[in-house]
Order: C-alpha cells, then structure tokens, then sequence
C-alpha cells in the first residue's frame, strides 16, 4: 500500500508538466534529416575534423569500412531513463553478456567478477569483456577490476556527447583486445555555459530508489584557452531481497539431473532438503531428521515435494537463501580538462577524472553443514539431552541455514584517478599529436558476515561453568588466554543467536588490488600525394605503456585455524574463513607497439562507381610478457551511387593474456574429487586442489571478416537502411581448465597420456592422484557469425520533426571448442559454462521521436530479444528447453519550461520504464541446482515498472 501511495503522488505530480524527451541519434552513416523536415530540439553542436574510431585516417563514418554506429548521450537516457550511458548500452542489440548489478554477483567476488560482482561491464557479442576495448575520447583506460576489465561506470557522463559503437576486429588500429570490437565514449571538448540536472526516480514496487544530480560549467580563458569541468552523483538503493521483493520469482530454480530419465525443470517454492532455519539434526541415531522449527523446541521435519534433485524439496520446512536481486550503489564521477593554443597551429591540454565508487551485494545467508555439537551442550534443553544419553550418544551433527546472523555483504569500493595530457597541431596540410597517460585504480572488496571457524568452533561447544552457573564457551574453561573473550553460541532455533554471540563470531575478509598503467603514444597524419581519385592519407603511430597489478588479502588459503583445546568442528585443514583470496606481489608488463594506416582513393566519379576506396592498417606489437605479434585490417568502401555504398573489412586481431592470466598467485584447496582413470571403480580422493596463472600463455589471435551495405533511397529523403554480416574466429583462446572436471580427465584418458590435460593431474609412482591443477591454457577456439541492421528515418509528421531508428542483431551460434570436449553453442541460449552469460539470437532496439508542440517532446524505446535456449549444454535435456520472449517499453515526455518558468533553456521531464510493467522470464542456471533462492534464475532487469522525474537547465 505504502508502494502504490508513492507512485500515484510520483504521477499526480509529474501529470501537470507534460511530456518529453532527448534528441534521438544517428548512426555515423546515418543523413541529416531531410532540408524540408524541421530540425530536431536541441541538436548537437557540430565538431570540426572528427576523427572516426576504428580509424586513425578517416574523418567520416560514412568512408568507414567497418562497421560503426554512433549514440547520442540523450537517446541513450531514453533506453535507461533511472540509469547510466553504461546501463542504457546494455539494452542496445550488439551487446550481450554484459555484466551489472543483477547478474548474478558471487560474494568470492572472483572468476569472471574480477573483485567486484556488481561491475557494469561491456561484452560485445557476448565474446567476453576482454576482448572488448573500451576507450575515453580515443584513449586506452587502465583496467578497473583484476581479470583486465573495466568498470565502465567510471566514466564521467555529464560532458560525453555521445558513444561510438565499432563492430568489428579492429587490433591494428587500437592494438590488444579490440577482437570483438571498440567501445569509445567520446567527450564534448568545447563545451560552454553551464548545465545541470537533478533527478529521482523509484519502481512501483517502492524499491530501487534512485537520485542522480550532476552539473558541467566551461567557459573560455583569455582568447586562446578554454576549461570545462563536470561533477555527478549518482545512488541507487537496488532490489535487496530475492526471497521477498518480487512475486513472479518465487524461489524459483533449476531442479533434475539434466538426463532423459530426469531432465532439468525450473520449479518453484525451491527449499534445500536437509536444512532449516533453525538446524536439521543430520547425524544418524536419536533424534534424526527433526529441525527446530522453534527456538529449543524440535519437531518433525516437513520433505515437502521430491524435485528430482537430492539436494532439494518444493514446499515444506526446508531453508532457502536469499540474495539481493540489484546491487545497490554510490558514485561519484569528477572531470575537469583545460585547452590552450599555444599558437595558431599548436594546441595542448590536460584533463582528469575521477571516479568513487562503491557496489553492495547480498548473497544470502551463511549455510553450515555437518556442525558438530555435544549431546550435553548446555543450550540444548535437558529433554533432548536426556534421550541422547540413555542412547549412549554423545554427539551429533546439524545443518542450517543461518538465519539468525546477517547475510553475507560483499562491499566493493572503487577509487579510479585517470590523467591525460596531450599536445597536437598542424604542420603543412600533417596533423600530428602526442599524448601521456597515468592511471590507477584501487578496488576494495570486503566480504563481511563470515563466521570465523575457530571462534565458532569454540563459541558452539557451549558448557555450564561449575563455579558460576552461566554458560560459557568450554575453551574458555581450558584456554582462558586464548578463549577468555569467547560467547557461547546458541544454535538451537531460527532466532536463538544472541547478538554478544554473533559479534564474536562474524568477521570480515578483505581483498585488496592496485592496478597502475602508463602509456604514451605518437601519431601523425595527411596526405603524401594525390591520385585521379582524390588523396592517399597515411597515419603513423607508436605507442608505449606499462601495465602492473597487486593483491593483498586478510584471509588467504593457507590462513588456517588453531585448533588447539577446541574439541569439535576444527580440523589441521580448516581455513580461518570460508572465502580466501590470494597474495600478490607486484606484476607487471610492458608493451611497444608501432603502426601504420593508409587510405587510398581507387575511382572517383566513373560510370559503375561513385567513389572506390581502400583502408589497411598494419601494426606490430611487442609484449615483455607473452612474445611478439602482427596485426592487420583490409577494407573498402564502393559507394556505387548517391543511393548505395557496399563495404567490408578483413581483420587480424590479438587479445594478449591479463596479468592475472600470466601470474594468479597460487591457490590450494583441499576437498573431495572423483578419480575416474577406471570407470568400473571410481576412486574418491581428498587431495589439493592447486589454482595458478600460466606465464606461458600467448596472445588469442582473432580473424574477423564484415560485409555490408548502405541504403539510402532518394526518392525517400531522410531514410538510411543498413545491413552488415559479420564472421569472427578467435584461435587459441584462453580457457581455464580444471583437472577434477570428469570431462577433462576423460579427455587425458582417452589420449593415452598426450593430451595436454594430462599435466593437470598429478599422480604418484604407484598411480594414485596426488593433487589435481586449474590453469589457463591457450587450448580453445570461439566462432561465431550474424548480421547487424540498422533503420534510421528523419522526417515530418503534421509540420512537427519525427524520428525512428531500429537496431537489430541476429546472432545464432557462439560455439566453443575445446580438445576432447563436447562442443558448446552459446548463441540463442542461456546460462552457460564458465560464468557465460545468456545470448539471445535475436535482439531489437527501436526509438520513435515526436515533437509534438513547440515546447513538448515524446520519445518511446523498445527493447526485445527472442525466446532462447536454457543452456548452451548440448548434451543436457531440459523438461521446458526455452526461456521465453520479453520485451519492454520506455516512455519519456520533456515539457520545455523555458517560458512558463522563465528559465531559459529548462525542462521538466518525466519517464516511465517498462511502462506494461512486463515480468522476465525465469531462466535459471542448471548448476545452481543445490542453491535455492541464491543464484539468479532471470536474465532480464528484474525491476518493473519504474517511474522517473527529472529537471534540466542549460545556461
């Protein structure tokens, strides 16, 4: 009730103003509409000279041969009205797998996360974030999170004027990483006056609340310098509880055993079979398998409905966990930039940004397994002691789900200084310019609400102490200098933890990376002569930069309990916590690369084409780490009249392996694994578990192959049509392989001993497994292809400016190859191994601008993908194999307040996001089986209908 009070005030008050919304965009192919169409609201100021990413030589998108579409920063809040650019380029049809603050963050915080799970991270076709290349204005950024990605978040908004999207292998230009593509958010450098804006917004449900306020200022110095600088806050209070805040989930999750006989489902009201709230008596004998529904009181344990999972029941009084669904979060972004021409020629600047952020995520509860307690603990009620003693039981062991503590937090703080400083001019018809940058990040991450295991183990073994009567912990009876501060731990019910008790016992872990970067680069460019065809433009460039990294941590693998005086749940092997990260001492690599483009007019003007254009690019690049390598791009633009122009691009790209790739420090973690050399007799072993970096890994060497065409019919002004088919083969990709995988031990089997997966098992002289390897290996091979459309339309509609614009990708197959392994197809499916994200095949984003009146604007903006497959997983058989369709829509209305507030250049705006309120598809991971109400079983923005207010001044 409290909810719907909200949002009908939120409307009552936004109803009055009227409606509208941001300039829509237009591709770098796209016309100006035509000269009889009125001209769009507020359009953005033309920039002279602009270079084309993707290209060092080619000052216009429509001479680009690869593939390259252009954003707006306002069309981009209309796709993500309560978000950011970042948030709003997820919805766009060219990404896919993109990681953010409800995909499924891990309280390790490790893996894909690289340290912070809620990271908004960009993956262009879904081939993987490192292999694409995120730019500030044309420059490379220093990676934010420790697997080499960037958080994208850091970049500062207020004054990026709009995104360049490159859809293509473009290494030779950019160097590393640019397999899949270029992300480059390019700034407004002559920016003057100032503007501001304040926004909120909250979805119908009365969560999610969020609050952004930012503002830019420049002005000119004197006649020759010019600064501009921009601040902006942004908060979201996020979804924080999966089990309670969203109906339609309903403790979803995967059930079965992904066979014919039993095949995977997706159930709902999921609970875990042998847990409870308030503990599940495990061990065998005397009171097995009741539960304290209660605190100090047991009863028979409901089973519920079998899922065909042992791990899980449907109903009943088993435990469930209970995640946030959206991260919450806190930024800050700073920027600031100062230009001055030196001479008429010669320019220089220097600019800065800063970002302060912090990420919060919940993955649900802690959950102790097998615990061992004493049949006389002194909290347990004498009734039950009484019939374990006439048993002659003296302990047993309990399972639950740890209600009565808070959730495990995992907190990820971001401090990400970028500077950059530059000089460039002109020089007889050459432009030329040289630039220095020094970043660093420092990312955080503190997981908080772990049980210490030696505290525990000494507060759950609770006695009464004979001189005093009070209950007290028996450690500190025997070990009073180590354990004199210890409080009993009452386990014994859903709520029958004091909070003395859970002080002492909770602690925090603390995960600490440094990642620097300095790079210095060199170009220049003009043409060297002139054809028939008009002249041959050349662009040198060489570039220096220096990566390096660090970790520390407060709880690492080898950090283990004393468990001297302690008589149950502490063992030679118990780690101090339940989550560790690893050590490491400063890595670092350097690399020197040198390059060269060239752009060469072939015809001009002859009877079968309007203009013939060749681009080549070639580029060597040499790492300290990981060897040295050529890359290239072949294209050319045909433009055959004014109507059409056919293009395409043949491209040789690198994705160098990360520092962490090369030098993860080690890890080992003792556990249970299945030997399976003889498959008659499966052996079950306790041995290490060794996780380390490769320093042999070479770089990933990427062929990418675009076609397309450029329609723009002149008997229909304003209307530009464009299709491009796109195939990338990336060889040698980097993939972590784990030994104790059944798969992986086949494959070795199977080879005889010459499979490189052999080395990742190490046995002793009489054939018994001694400890099993996780490495990275250079051992798989990703393919895919699909074709990107684009429709852009500027025109009139009863004397008013009209736009539309469609963005699709059609994307079928994503396989992964892997020696020995059954091959996957992550293209048009779900959740997938290795942390791969859902890919559906078919992905729609369209954007309808209307001004309505002089001073009032609508813009809508639809998103859709297809109905895709549960799992990548060929070989898995699903009960329902197919996530459904979801599509949303957003409406924004932008009322000119100009006039009737008698503010000049002001408007009040007010957005609707997923206006029908549409529900996504529960999806489900198959692996998250045994975690009910914890892993995410959605692909889709779990939020809903959600209202925004804003108001903007420019001056």
């Amino acid at each position: 009730m409290k909810s719907r009070y909200l949002v009908c005030n939120l409307l009552l008050g936004a109803s009055a103003l009227g409606l509208a919304a941001p300039a829509m965009a237009q591709s770098a192919d796209a016309p100006a509409a035509a000269d009889t169409a009125p001209q769009a609201a507020n359009p953005a100021p033309s920039v002279p000279d602009i270079i084309v990413t993707g290209s060092r030589v080619i000052r216009s998108g429509a001479a680009s041969p690869t593939p390259l579409t252009t954003i707006s920063t306002d069309s981009l809040m209309v796709a993500s009205p309560s978000g950011s650019i970042s948030d709003a380029l997820n919805t766009l049809p060219v990404f896919s797998g993109s990681r953010n603050s409800f995909s499924n963050p891990g309280s390790n915080a490790t893996g894909v996360q690289g340290g912070n799970g809620a990271a908004n991270v960009l993956n262009l076709r879904n081939l993987g974030a490192t292999r694409t290349l995120v730019l500030f204005d044309g420059h490379r950024i220093p990676p934010t999170l420790y697997n080499s990605s960037v958080d994208v978040d850091l970049i500062p908004q207020e004054l990026i004027r709009s995104v360049d999207i490159v859809t293509g292998g473009v290494s030779a230009v950019y160097g590393s990483d640019a397999v899949s593509g270029v992300v480059n958010y390019v700034l407004n450098r002559n920016f003057n006056g100032f503007q501001a804006h304040a926004e909120v917004g909250i979805s119908q449900e009365g969560d999610a609340a969020n609050r952004d306020f930012g503002g830019a200022f420049g002005f000119k110095v004197g006649s020759r310098g010019h600064f501009e600088a921009s601040v902006q806050h942004r908060e979201n209070d996020g979804i924080l509880n999966r089990a309670y805040d969203r109906d339609w989930d309903n403790l979803a999750a995967v059930q079965g055993g992904g066979t014919t006989a039993n095949p995977y489902y997706l159930a709902s009201n999921v609970r875990l079979s042998n847990y409870a709230f308030g503990g599940y008596i495990s061990s065998k004998g005397v009171l097995s398998g009741q539960h304290f529904g209660s605190n100090g009181v047991l009863s028979a344990f409901d089973r519920g409905t079998a899922t065909g999972s042992s791990c899980c029941q449907i109903g009943g009084d088993g435990a469930y966990q209970n995640s946030s669904m959206i991260s919450p979060f806190r930024g800050t972004q700073l920027f600031g930039r100062f230009d001055y021409d030196l001479t008429d020629d010669i320019h220089v600047y220097v600019q800065g940004a800063a970002n302060l952020k912090k990420n919060t995520s919940y993955t649900g509860w802690n959950q102790l397994a097998g615990l061992t307690y004493s049949t006389s603990n002194a909290f347990l009620p004498e009734a039950y002691q009484d019939q374990f003693a006439a048993a002659g039981q003296s302990t047993f062991t309990m399972n639950q789900i740890w209600s009565g503590a808070p959730r495990i937090e995992a907190l990820s703080k971001t401090r990400q200084i970028y500077l950059n400083a530059g000089i460039e001019g002109s020089l007889g018809g050459w432009k030329w310019d040289a630039t220095y940058t020094h970043g660093m990040s420092r990312l955080k991450t503190t997981i908080s609400n772990l049980p210490n295991a030696q505290r525990l183990a000494a507060a759950l073994d609770a006695v009464v102490d004979p001189a005093t009567g009070n209950i007290v912990c028996q450690a500190s009876l025997t070990n009073p200098s180590q354990y004199g501060d210890c409080v009993p731990l009452n386990m014994f019910g859903p709520t029958a933890s004091s909070q003395d008790a859970l002080n002492y016992t909770l602690g925090s872990v603390e995960f600490l990376t440094h990642t620097k970067m300095d790079a210095a680069d060199a170009s220049i460019s003009g043409s060297v002569f002139d054809t028939w065809a008009g002249p041959v433009n050349v662009a040198l460039s060489a570039e220096w930069r220096k990566l390096s990294f660090d970790a520390s941590s407060t709880a690492t693998a080898n950090d283990l309990a004393d468990c001297t005086g302690l008589r149950y749940n502490c063992t030679a092997t118990t780690t101090l916590y339940p989550t560790t990260f690893p050590n490491s001492d400063t890595v670092s690599q350097s690399v020197k690369e040198a390059a060269i483009e060239v752009e060469i007019p072939l015809l001009k003007d002859v009877a079968f084409a309007k203009s013939l254009a060749l681009n080549a690019a070639a580029r060597y690049t040499d790492y300290s780490t990981s060897g040295s390598y050529a890359t290239w791009k072949v294209g050319g633009v045909w433009e055959v009249n004014n109507d059409l122009k056919f293009r395409g691009t043949i491209s040789r790209d690198i994705r160098a392996p990360t520092l962490y790739d090369l030098f993860q420090p080690e890890t080992v973690v003792t556990g249970s694994f299945v030997d399976t050399k003889d498959p008659n007799h499966p052996v079950t072993v306790y041995v290490p578990s060794i996780n380390n970096g490769n320093p042999d890994l070479k770089a990933e060497v990427g062929r990418t192959y675009t076609f397309g065409a450029v329609y723009k019919p002149h008997f229909i002004p304003g209307l530009t049509l464009t299709a491009d088919y796109y195939h990338t083969v990336v060889s040698d990709a980097i993939t972590t392989v784990q030994g104790f995988n059944a798969a992986i031990q086949q494959a070795c089997y199977d080879s005889n001993g010459t499979s490189p997966y052999c080395s990742l098992i190490q046995r002793d002289d009489q054939g018994n497994v001694t400890a099993f390897y996780i490495k990275p290996q250079n051992i798989s091979k990703v393919r895919t292809w699909g074709i990107d459309g684009e429709l852009d339309y500027n025109t009139s509609l009863a004397g008013r400016a009209l736009g539309l614009r469609l963005l699709v990708n059609y994307q079928p197959h994503i396989y992964y190859e892997q020696p020995g392994l059954a091959t996957i197809d992550q293209g048009d499916a779900g959740w997938g191994q290795n942390g791969l994200m859902p890919s559906p095949s078919v992905q729609i984003a369209g954007f309808v601008s209307y001004q309505v009146t002089d001073g009032v604007r609508v813009d809508l903006f639809e998103h859709y993908r297809n109905r895709f497959r549960r799992s990548g997983v060929a070989s898995q058989v699903w009960l329902d194999p197919y996530v459904k369709s979801y599509a949303t829509t957003n409406l924004t209305l932008t009322f000119d307040t100009g006039s009737s507030l008698k503010i000049a250049n002001s408007s009040f705006y007010v957005s609707v996001s997923n206006l029908f309120n549409a529900k996504p598809p529960l999806s489900g991971y198959y692996s998250g089986t045994t975690s009910a109400g914890q892993s995410y079983e959605f692909s889709d923005d779990p939020t809903g209908r959600a209202f925004l207010v804003g108001f903007r001044i420019k001056g």
